[in-house]
């Protein structure tokens, strides 16, 4: 297509009429991957006399095409750019950066980003000659915006990854330090000097983030350096052509120079200026450094900050990293002497008056409250705010420091508070007193530790904070809930303080300014953790109206927080408000997604408001899991989220939509068909994009199967049998999955097993050949215990089909030969080194006791004779983690069944050592290092008691595998005791053939005999204890059923 065409096309692009406009964007689709398409489009960006909207749309086209397509994410596809059209492309793209307006500059320098990306240094050497070669010329813009994108490479690179930049700095810094040292020396520079100096500044941030190059160890060279920037921060702004609007004059050029030369001196402070540091040649720059620059940056910092307290202007980033350096200095003794003699001028007459409300706080609340409640609790505004900056002093002076400081502050703070006590309500210092309480709840951790203040903090609530809470000023009542908050959990002598200052809080949600009310729903949080009572809060149907009236004014997590917090703590308590609770939650969380779609920037509060609500609904369903009843009335209100949040348009709440789908499929008392509706959505979000949340997918289809077990089998529209054998048969199929990725699919096997035995026949020869096929090619020795473990439900499920499956396949001996040798690894420690959790011996008992009821013409002598040993070594090693993780519990409970019996059989257990097991049984079984990549399985916040069956072993962690009770697991296997079992069939075995039987107990050693003499004394006490339990709870009153 030639340019006239083309331009044509774009022309329509911008067409007001959407049919003009739809069909010029499929032209643009038809000929994208067309020979020399990326290039005509170049062309139309630097034609001068193209219309300026055509050249728009143009670089926009450019950038999405080449950061879609010259270097795909998905590993393995290939470009589908021409070569040649790259090397176009990279041989022009350079040479227009420069001459270009601003606009256009912007769309090819993210262009630059990806081609660089891809193509440096081996595809695109002659970039950094190009490079070089113009920060000699004219064109020294370009060269520097260029190297500015090269370098940004490389900014948190380490080690090989890093060694690009090293011949970097060596072709280009000699350059950029002339051309640095030429701009600082121009008598009356303009703006355009300053971004050219911005840039540099920008450069050398890159090259010396994570590392100083070797060519700034030579003293001479960094020397240089630093006369340049140390000018730059101790030589005024030029006063010319400052923008008189505020917003606009912070990030005028000069202000981000000055900005950029403070970024860069802290971080040479802070990370390379430790005399600590271990490595010589390092710790002898940091001696250096100290020596010669800490403390003229330390005062060139002081004056630039005298500026603000005489009433001039400094940008607020500015004033957050010269606080910051100051802060650093704290510790390092020469660098706090020399801050010493300035030290109450600098607390007094600089950092306090920051944490002062000031003229722009009170503008914010009265004309945007709503703003001014977003800044507060803005994180990222945190970072850059001048007050955090000031209360980060305050209290690393205290901490560092505290012993000649703290008592001057707070005598500070306390003349403060006698001064606006003692004046007329018109003449008290209201902006003073609110930094005085700021300072005092930032301070609130020391003052909570520390004699003789900890004593004295209720009597300082009692005499200035609670009496703010009726201020006629509204940023003092906010302040005093705040404060009160920091110190709601300290001993109150007086009970009547603690409820004073609750009711305060409780009243202020109802405040009439909107801060207010947040403030004391923040601090509400704190209250609700230190009260025991709920009935101490006053009337919850109010306080929940307050609290959602209030959420669904203002889209800010930490409301929500104080919600969960009171859910999670009173649990049952909040039982009657459940289904309004969740009613109201679900409408303001489509509120906050809505909000959130709508905010093109992705940083809008609401995002993780939503996330919030949800992690509430999930706690509301934990905390009543044992009233059923009603989760059949909250089902309708959490369907439509369901529904939609686990398709694509809930990727960002995917995990904690699936935990409340794991208690909707657990908690109630039948999974009904409008649940059972999700089954297909999980399915296709697993095989379209969420494979990384596979382990906790796992937990509702597992509950699907094991409480719907019913339906799962005989529905056949959908058919959900098929349906997950597709599933695991892909994933356990890619050989692009890694081991960790497909853990789920065998534990979904089991569950299977597990649930439905008798009932599956036809799935058994495929679920082990995709089960062995998997385990020939695993590496990491948890997912190879977990496939084993298939094998072994499938014997427990049905042991003869399973023998003739292996033996059809050809692999019972590679099988067994395998399980065997898992069964007998140890850890350095000599602990147990495969099937760590009880659950996973559980699973090896009842699959190799079902072999030892196979008749002898398919289970010979000397095979049934491994198998028995096998057995009663993993029966003790399970009887032995039991005991290891209940401590005395089994002792006591069969105390009541025969006390002494009881006392002998768990001494004889204990005293027995198996050949496969150690006496520290599977603690401490964390210590080899192949459990290491288990570490990306997700863990879930608060899983419900079944998720817990299935939680991945964590790495480098003793009890990775084992760290919860069995008890807890939802399995059908729950209700086999693996001793009875084992003893019964021990007992068919006797009975159906006597000879062999006998021929089997006298091939066995005394060892083995006393193994199996103990198993059989443990397996009657357990009938014993089984069969009390069962007339305990038949005999129990309904009510203790709960």
């Amino acid at each position: 297509m030639d340019l006239q065409s083309l331009a044509a096309i774009l022309q329509g692009a911008l067409s007001p009429n959407p049919i003009e406009q739809k069909a010029a964007e499929r032209s643009l689709k038809q000929y994208e991957y067309a020979p020399q398409h990326l290039v005509r489009l170049l062309q139309i960006i630097v034609e001068v006399n193209c219309d300026m909207g055509v050249r728009q749309a143009a670089s926009i086209s450019f950038k999405n095409f080449i950061a879609k397509n010259w270097a795909p994410h998905e590993s393995g596809v290939p470009s589908r750019i021409l070569p040649e059209d790259k090397e176009v492309v990279r041989q022009n793209i350079l040479n227009f950066i420069a001459p270009v307006p601003l606009l256009l500059r912007a769309q090819l320098g993210e262009c630059l980003k990806t081609i660089i990306q891809a193509d440096y240094p081996e595809k695109w050497p002659k970039l950094l000659p190009w490079v070089k070669h113009h920060l000699q010329d004219q064109q020294v813009f370009g060269a520097l915006f260029v190297l500015r994108i090269l370098s940004r490479k490389y900014e948190f690179k380490s080690d090989e990854e890093r060694i690009p930049i090293h011949h970097i700095v060596e072709e280009t810094f000699p350059h950029l330090l002339n051309i640095f040292n030429w701009r600082v020396q121009i008598a009356n520079p303009s703006i355009e000097e300053a971004n050219l100096i911005k840039l540099i500044c920008k450069i050398f941030w890159s090259c010396i983030y994570l590392e100083i190059p070797k060519q700034l160890f030579d003293q001479a060279v960094f020397n240089a350096w630093m006369v340049l920037f140390l000018n730059i921060l101790e030589r005024p702004v030029p006063e010319e052509g400052q923008p008189a609007d505020l917003e606009l004059r912070k990030s005028w050029d000069w202000w981000k120079v000055k900005k950029w030369t403070v970024h860069i001196l802290n971080r040479l402070f802070t990370r390379f200026g430790d005399v600590t540091l271990p490595d010589p040649e390092h710790k002898a720059f940091a001696l250096m450094f100290q020596k010669n620059y800490a403390g003229k940056i330390l005062e060139c910092h002081l004056n630039m900050l005298n500026v603000i307290r005489i009433g001039g202007y400094l940008p607020e980033r500015v004033i957050n990293l010269m606080l910051q350096y100051l802060s650093n200095s704290i510790s390092k003794s020469n660098m706090y002497n020399q801050l010493k003699p300035k030290l109450d001028v600098v607390l007094f007459e600089i950092i306090f008056p920051l944490m002062c409300f000031n003229d722009n706080d009170q503008r914010l609340w009265d004309e945007d409250p709503h703003e001014y409640v977003r800044k507060g609790y803005d994180i990222i505004e945190d970072l850059y705010s001048p007050r955090t900056a000031a209360m980060d002093f305050v209290s690393e002076l205290v901490r560092k420091r505290g012993k000649e400081n703290l008592e001057r502050f707070l005598l500070f703070v306390v003349e403060i508070f006698k001064r606006y006590d003692a004046v007329a309500p018109e003449y008290k210092p209201y902006r003073q007193k609110d930094g005085a309480l700021l300072a005092i709840g930032a301070l609130c951790d020391k003052l909570k530790q520390a004699e003789p203040y900890k004593s004295e903090l209720e009597l300082m609530l009692v005499q200035h904070v609670f009496p703010e809470f009726n201020s006629p000023v509204g940023h003092l009542r906010a302040k005093a809930a705040w404060v009160a908050g920091q110190y709601a959990h300290i001993n109150f002598s007086d009970p009547n303080n603690f409820q004073r200052a609750l009711q305060s809080i409780v009243a202020g949600m109802r405040d009439p300014e909107l801060p207010v009310r947040v403030d004391s729903v923040f601090a509400l949080r704190s209250f609700l953790e230190a009260c025991n009572d709920l009935d101490e809060i006053g009337p919850i149907p109010q306080l929940l109206d307050d609290l959602f009236k209030l959420m669904n004014e203002v889209e800010n997590e930490d409301l929500v927080f104080t919600l969960e917090t009171m859910v999670d703590k009173f649990g049952e308590e909040m039982a009657s408000y459940a289904f309004g609770l969740c009613q109201n939650l679900a409408t303001i969380f489509w509120k906050c997604m809505n909000s959130a779609e709508a905010n093109e920037d992705g940083d809008d509060p609401g995002a993780l408001a939503a996330v919030g609500c949800l992690r509430v609904i999930s706690t509301i369903l934990e905390s009543v899991s044992r009233l059923p009843h009603l989760f059949a009335d909250i089902e309708p209100i959490l369907l439509p989220i369901m529904h939609k949040m686990l398709t694509t348009d809930g990727q960002d709440v995917f995990e904690e939509v699936l935990e409340i789908v794991s208690s909707m499929t657990f908690y109630t008392p039948a999974i009904s068909l409008e649940m059972w509706n999700l089954w297909p959505k999980l399915m296709d979000a697993l095989a379209d994009w969420a494979i990384d949340f596979f382990p906790n997918i796992l937990v509702p289809l597992g509950n699907y199967i094991s409480r719907s077990t019913e339906h799962f089998l005989t529905c056949k529209e959908p058919d959900y049998q098929q349906s997950l054998w597709k599933m695991i048969l892909s994933i356990m199929s890619d050989k692009n999955l890694e081991d960790g990725d497909i853990e789920p699919a065998p534990k979904l096997i089991q569950v299977l097993f597990q649930n439905c035995r008798g009932r599956v026949d036809q799935w058994v020869e495929p679920y082990l050949r995709i089960s062995i096929e998997r385990l020939r090619r695993s590496q990491k020795p948890y997912l190879k215990c977990l496939l084993i473990e298939v094998v072994a439900d499938a014997l427990y499920y049905n042991a003869p089909l399973t023998l003739s499956i292996l033996q059809k396949l050809n692999v019972a001996t590679e099988v067994f030969g395998l399980w065997f040798q898992m069964l007998q690894q140890t850890t350095k420690s000599g602990a147990r080194a495969n099937f760590k959790r009880g659950q996973d011996k559980k699973v090896c008992c009842l699959g190799l006791t079902s072999l030892l009821s196979l008749p002898a013409n398919l289970l010979p002598g000397e095979a049934l004779l491994h198998f028995l040993k096998a057995t009663l070594g993993l029966l003790v090693a399970y009887k032995e983690q039991q005991r290891a993780e209940s401590g005395k519990e089994d002792a006591d409970a069969d105390a009541d069944a025969d006390a002494e019996v009881e006392e002998a059989d768990t001494d004889d257990m204990s005293s027995i050592q198996s050949d496969d097991d150690d006496d520290d049984s599977d603690r401490g079984m964390g210590v080899d290092d192949e459990d290491g990549d288990e570490a990306h399985t997700r863990r879930l916040k608060k899983l419900v008691a079944q998720a817990k069956a299935f939680r991945s072993a964590q790495p480098e962690d003793e009890d990775s595998e084992d760290d919860f009770s069995d008890d807890e697991l939802h399995s059908a296997l729950n209700e086999v005791d693996p001793f009875i079992f084992f003893i019964d069939t021990i007992g068919a075995l006797q009975a159906s053939d006597p000879l062999r039987f006998q021929n089997l107990m006298q091939t066995l050693d005394n060892h083995y005999q006393q193994l199996a003499n103990c198993v059989a004394q443990h397996a009657n006490l357990r009938k014993i204890e089984i069969e009390r339990k069962k007339r305990e709870k038949a005999t129990a009153p309904a009510g203790a059923l709960l």
